[in-house]
């Protein structure tokens, strides 16, 4: 039935859970509900959440975003960082190649389409007469990347508006 947003007790975003566990904080008073579904109630006076907030402040440690290809496709728009294409098969290049010492970081891992990877080979881009569109980083938040994931899929538009600060 979806997912809801979870902001700390200062309105930062914290965590994205299930509707089901959101009603269970809900009910026993562990936050307060700031958005929800126009349609779906799920008994009288209480309709599902889309967005809630904790009563009380809660620290939460650093997590870095694992370094996987659905993840690498979703920074990079899921479009060819030399060509622009999106419509073919994606692959993962390494912009300074793993032949030639390079890593399996964020900062080296950038989606390419087959047939500018072949092209590429074991070169870097400017030995092959190639430009990157945007220079690979790692993304600043896992909650935020996946947030904007689900946001793109026209899901939880409500969650834009919590989301703005903290990229």
């Amino acid at each position: 039935m979806g997912h809801v947003l979870v902001l700390n007790a200062s309105y930062e975003p914290l965590n994205i859970t299930t509707w089901r566990r959101a009603t269970v904080m809900l009910l026993k008073g562990k936050a307060e509900g700031l958005e929800h579904h126009p349609s779906r109630s799920l008994r009288p006076g209480l309709r599902q959440p889309t967005v809630i907030r904790l009563r009380q402040f809660v620290r939460v440690p650093y997590r870095p975003l694992p370094l996987t290809r659905r993840n690498v496709f979703h920074r990079d728009g899921h479009r060819c960082q030399y060509c622009g294409r999106s419509g073919e098969p994606l692959s993962i290049d390494h912009v300074i190649p793993r032949s030639r010492g390079g890593q399996d970081v964020w900062e080296n891992v950038t989606t390419a389409c087959l047939r500018c990877n072949v092209h590429k080979g074991s070169r870097t881009p400017r030995e092959a007469g190639m430009v990157l569109a945007c220079t690979p980083h790692r993304p600043s938040s896992s909650l935020v990347f996946e947030a904007t994931r689900q946001m793109e899929a026209g899901q939880h538009g409500d969650w834009e508006k919590y989301m703005l600060g903290a990229a």
